[in-house]
């Protein structure tokens, strides 16, 4: 890592690039002023639901904002190379540093609001089934079991951040360090979602039997939701994963992982990464809007009806995520 410590970086975004990333900024920005609005509305409507809604809502924003500023902003503001280059902290010879950091955190921020967003619904799922499949035992609150699952996750990135700052590794070794673990919970995230919704359709069905209500609305919203949730996640394990076993053998092999980064890879991987981002939070969008017009058709025409005999909080939270 030590070769090309004096060679001078040269500012190499092409028009295409930056073509791309104004698109993928305008992209996410339109979809942060859909959420803002969706998140004002929802909270002048009032009720016990609001809370989880301006959740879904404001993590859709958050992460729509960081991509949108991440994309906006010209790449040579922060660093002058486009592809990612290896740099120690606190180098004199490279005070483009600083910029690469900052490019990464806000990187890091915009995936782990993202992937907050299933998160969250996956815990709302997780004690739904806990209060059918295991009645009588002790649950958590599930938001409260959301926040200490989002700070394990931001605590294991404060800790690469600070290993970087430390000069323990390059900015490559926070690079892999952040591949390594979204393609973790990637996995992860399809596995809980596809067992999950599997339990989730037949509890809705038994409900829907012993109430005599329809719930296919809520089936296929599940439906929905897994289909479009283990496409993103199948797809962004795959990219992370063949990202990650690229930088580890190149690091191994050459001791920096400077090859791997070539336009054309890099534009690829910025490419399959960020668009199916995009795709992913429109799909929640409308999943979220389609959930609460149904609801509201419901209600005028009478149809809707909780599950007896439970406490009011719980029956919102699982009308929300359902």
């Amino acid at each position: 890592m030590t070769e090309d410590k004096h060679i001078p970086l040269v500012r190499d975004e092409t028009q295409l690039e930056y073509i791309s990333d104004f698109i993928l900024g305008v992209a996410f920005t339109i979809i942060g002023i859909i959420a803002a609005q969706r998140m004002a509305w929802s909270r002048q409507q009032g009720g016990a639901e609001t809370n989880v809604v301006t959740a879904f809502y404001s993590l859709i924003l958050i992460t729509s904002l960081f991509r949108a500023v991440w994309f906006l902003i010209p790449n040579s503001v922060l660093e002058p190379s486009y592809v990612p280059h290896a740099a120690m902290a606190f180098d004199p010879d490279h005070p483009s540093w600083v910029g690469g950091f900052l490019s990464e955190e806000m990187l890091t921020a915009g995936s782990l609001s993202l992937f907050s967003i299933f998160i969250l619904i996956l815990v709302y799922w997780a004690d739904i089934l806990k209060k059918y499949f295991q009645p009588g035992t002790q649950r958590s609150r599930p938001m409260t079991t959301f926040l200490h699952i989002v700070a394990f996750l931001i605590a294991i990135e404060l800790l690469s951040a600070a290993l970087f700052l430390l000069r323990f590794y390059s900015s490559e070794g926070m690079i892999l360090v952040n591949s390594i673990l979204l393609s973790i919970v990637s996995i992860i995230c399809v596995v809980e979602i596809t067992i999950f919704s599997h339990k989730f359709r037949t509890v809705l069905q038994t409900l829907g039997a012993i109430n005599q209500v329809s719930t296919e609305s809520q089936v296929k919203r599940i439906v929905w939701i897994t289909v479009t949730g283990n496409l993103f996640f199948f797809t962004r394990a795959f990219i992370e994963t063949i990202f990650a076993v690229m930088l580890i053998t190149y690091w191994h092999k050459n001791g920096t992982v400077q090859e791997v980064f070539s336009h054309p890879l890099w534009d690829t991987y910025m490419c399959l990464k960020h668009w199916s981002e995009v795709i992913i939070l429109a799909l929640m969008l409308y999943i979220l809007q389609s959930r609460f017009t149904t609801n509201g058709e419901a209600k005028s025409n009478g149809e809707y009806q909780s599950v007896p005999d439970e406490d009011e909080k719980e029956v919102v939270g699982e009308n929300i995520v359902v």
